[in-house]
């Protein structure tokens, strides 16, 4: 990281601040079996539908959106996820990075596709919101941040210049989009769910933690 040259940095939240195995259980397990149940149908029927619904809008707002699946899949998705709040948890290191931001003067802004609704969950279980400058979601805008209109609007509400900026996410998608927009720095997350195996990442600069980049 070139941090004298970089005064904003844009933070990802799940998978990059927030352990991402929240989301993988919910949708992966734990909506199947409540929605298998609400819905008296068989788990691995429901799973197995579930899967091909819901990746039918990956890319798409609709992805993220709480209010979306809820109408749906007829189910509470916001009342599901608050069943299962207390694997809510942060990445390592994630507090010491961003205070350590702040006591150099860096801008800190979350910016994320997560659901208001979600993200007012995990707000409440984490506080997160204590910790940066901003948050901003692109459910704000209509559009998410795979797609370049989502960075355009958000530089019309929170000015940054793109050659100072750097953006940390765990979507390489996303972080394509950005670099398309001009953001000259660029890191992704090597192990977003830590449940999970480390992806093996080419096309970004990548870590594991954020004491790896730390400002010496």
């Amino acid at each position: 990281m070139d941090w004298q040259n970089i005064d904003t940095v844009l933070l990802d939240m799940d998978g990059t601040l927030l352990d991402l195995h929240f989301d993988t259980f919910f949708w992966l397990e734990h909506l199947p079996v409540r929605y298998a149940e609400l819905h008296s149908i068989d788990r691995e029927e429901a799973t197995r539908w579930l899967h091909e619904r819901i990746m039918q809008e990956q890319g798409t707002l609709n992805w993220y959106c709480l209010d979306y699946w809820s109408r749906e899949l007829n189910v509470d998705i916001k009342a599901l996820k608050t069943e299962i709040r207390e694997r809510i948890a942060f990445r390592p290191h994630v507090h010491d990075f961003l205070e350590h931001l702040k006591g150099e003067g860096v801008r800190r802004v979350i910016v994320t596709n997560a659901h208001r609704d979600s993200l007012t969950l995990k707000l409440e279980e984490t506080g997160l919101d204590q910790l940066v400058d901003r948050i901003i979601s692109s459910h704000d805008y209509q559009v998410a941040k795979e797609h370049q209109g989502f960075w355009h609007r958000l530089q019309e509400e929170e000015p940054f210049d793109p050659a100072r900026t750097l953006l940390v996410d765990d979507s390489l998608a996303v972080l394509g989009s950005a670099q398309e927009y001009g953001i000259a720095y660029l890191l992704s997350i090597i192990q977003p769910d830590s449940e999970k195996p480390g992806r093996e990442i080419t096309d970004f600069n990548a870590i594991e933690h954020f004491d790896e980049i730390i400002k010496k």
